[in-house]
């Protein structure tokens, strides 16, 4: 695959990019976070990084760094990564299993990339995701960010609705808040 333009690249590009290489040498990931939100919000929503659940428990942080060295990435601390050449974002590695509150049983979309299979969250799960910060953070930015998702993709407010009761009654306040809030946009 083709370098992207490291001054400019957004976070698909950069994700794309480096889960194929991740790909490549045997590394499955699945694209979580606010990177999500701005690929299904086409750029519109800007995360500023890229974060990557890897999904096996048998990878070393010396394997990600071996290939992540190998496409221009030196590690800064902990789990970031950064290209030199790339000011603007940054890819950090979150260990195994995806998940969303309590929920650990998420399958995540799969896009081909030429011979090459890269994941993220669906739209549903990504609401989720976002609703979830709102709920447990207090994160305001990630409930608009839940709206804007739902705003331009198909998802399924009934499965919102069941992880929500799952979640347990703190949930309920935000669960009310983001159908609210959808109402007035859709």
């Amino acid at each position: 695959m083709e370098e992207p333009d490291w001054s400019s690249c957004t976070e698909r590009e950069l994700w794309e990019y480096v889960a194929i290489h991740l790909s490549d040498s045997g590394i499955d990931t699945v694209l979580v976070g606010g990177a999500v939100v701005s690929y299904y919000s086409q750029g519109i929503y800007k995360s500023g990084d890229i974060d990557l659940v890897f999904q096996s428990y048998k990878l070393t942080e010396e394997t990600i760094k071996k290939v992540m060295n190998q496409i221009g990435f030196k590690r800064q601390t902990g789990r970031h990564y950064k290209h030199p050449k790339c000011k603007h974002l940054f890819v950090e590695f979150i260990s195994p299993p995806v998940g969303i509150g309590n929920d650990y049983h998420i399958k995540p979309n799969e896009l081909k990339k030429g011979k090459n299979i890269i994941k993220l969250l669906s739209p549903t799960d990504c609401i989720k995701d976002r609703l979830a910060s709102y709920i447990y953070f207090q994160s305001i930015e990630c409930l608009d960010q839940a709206l804007l998702v739902a705003k331009k993709h198909p998802f399924d407010l009934k499965e919102i609705e069941a992880w929500c009761k799952k979640e347990g009654m703190q949930t309920r306040d935000g669960l009310l808040e983001f159908k609210k809030r959808l109402k007035k946009i859709i």
